[in-house]
């Protein structure tokens, strides 16, 4: 669900899903309970930042999901979302939703938004640490010796050994782990909203890059899904601002309107959900990968989704700015990324083909696949 309306600081607003363990969607702008009134230039300048955070992570995300497709390293691989996962992610979503709701009504939420804020600052270091770990790498002094390193967990005797934990790390992702633990400090403490989008950009570009679709039909089945979802609960009932009012977190990017007049200590933001990034991302980072696949040089899919994400976003912040009230951004997003590019296979004769496309699932998840099989049948 998106958001963009002015709201005060103290008014958080989000509402995370569990997308496999590890992705959150979802989140709305909330009428702040004192009004401001922003000025046309801050207006623009808060949407259109807001619009160039969201297709960074989309593009860059799916540039790097190719190369975490062929990757064989453990530490990379991806996790895929097959037809049933899918088809059950918004049953999810919805339990998830509601039980957030019922935990707000029931418990304080000065201390589930303590507990929420030490698992993010948690997630967010590892997710930062894994984002920026390309350009660390490419400006880490040769002079510098790059140690490996292992951190192994065991339990049991010599012949009874069960390994727990087995991470492999050099000096280099250190040094990308100190350098995300002083963002995660800064937003622990707080709270600043530049934080927020440093850590809200890194959980999306990790959820597109990571999170693969096995084929288009899978992401027909979640896009259509979640398209439901995101109607009813945001138009059908108050759980979802109600979550979103009590919910604390940075799985959304914020950005001022009153940044020309307040500068960096600004309050009054325009946001934007994850899940409106991540969503249709991973569906846009499947059709980079089926243009790689047609092995043609070109990436007519990709940017066929690409701008019918920026048209789909644009019309959201339009509608949304024109009658001043919250919109669900998969309601224009979802038609938009899925419509253009099967209209484009259409014209090109190309339509079967891009549904029979299937992602090739990684050696290693295909081989516990078959473990997991084999021990089955015994």
């Amino acid at each position: 669900m998106s958001a963009a309306e002015p709201v005060p600081e103290s008014v958080p607003e989000s509402l995370p899903e569990a997308l496999n363990a590890s992705v959150v969607n979802g989140s709305e702008a909330l009428n702040a309970t004192v009004r401001f009134t922003a000025t046309p230039e801050g207006t623009a300048l808060a949407y259109g930042s807001l619009l160039f955070m969201a297709l960074m992570p989309i593009f860059f995300g799916a540039l790097r999901s190719v190369r975490c497709s062929k990757s064989k390293s453990g530490g990379e691989m991806p996790e895929t979302i097959t037809s049933r996962d899918a088809a059950r992610f918004p049953i999810i979503a919805s339990c998830t939703l509601f039980g957030l709701y019922l935990f707000f009504k029931l418990f304080s939420q000065e201390y589930i938004n303590m507990l929420l804020s030490l698992y993010f600052f948690v997630l967010g270091i590892l997710a930062l640490s894994h984002t920026v770990s390309p350009l660390i790498a490419s400006v880490f002094p040769a002079s510098i010796p790059n140690k490996p390193y292992q951190l192994l967990f065991t339990q049991g005797t010599e012949e009874n050994k069960e390994e727990i934990l087995n991470y492999e790390f050099d000096t280099k992702s250190l040094v990308c782990l100190v350098l995300s633990s002083v963002v995660g400090v800064w937003y622990l403490l707080k709270k600043h909203w530049i934080a927020n989008n440093l850590f809200g950009l890194a959980f999306a570009l990790n959820g597109v890059e990571l999170l693969h679709l096995n084929n288009v039909s899978t992401g027909c089945i979640l896009l259509g899904g979640l398209f439901v979802y995101d109607v009813f609960w945001v138009f059908g009932t108050n759980v979802m601002v109600t979550v979103a009012k009590s919910f604390e977190a940075p799985i959304k990017l914020v950005f001022p309107q009153d940044l020309l007049e307040k500068g960096l200590g600004a309050s009054n933001f325009a946001m934007l959900g994850l899940g409106d990034i991540v969503i249709p991302g991973i569906f846009i980072a499947l059709l980079l990968r089926f243009d790689v696949s047609l092995k043609k040089n070109t990436r007519t899919y990709f940017y066929t989704s690409f701008v019918a994400y920026i048209f789909g976003l644009v019309l959201t912040i339009f509608i949304m700015h024109t009658f001043k009230h919250a919109q669900p951004a998969l309601l224009y997003l979802v038609p938009a990324c899925v419509g253009f590019p099967v209209v484009v296979a259409l014209l090109k004769g190309e339509l079967p083909e891009m549904f029979r496309y299937e992602e090739e699932v990684p050696e290693e998840a295909g081989t516990d696949a078959e473990t997991e099989t084999e021990k089955k049948d015994q």
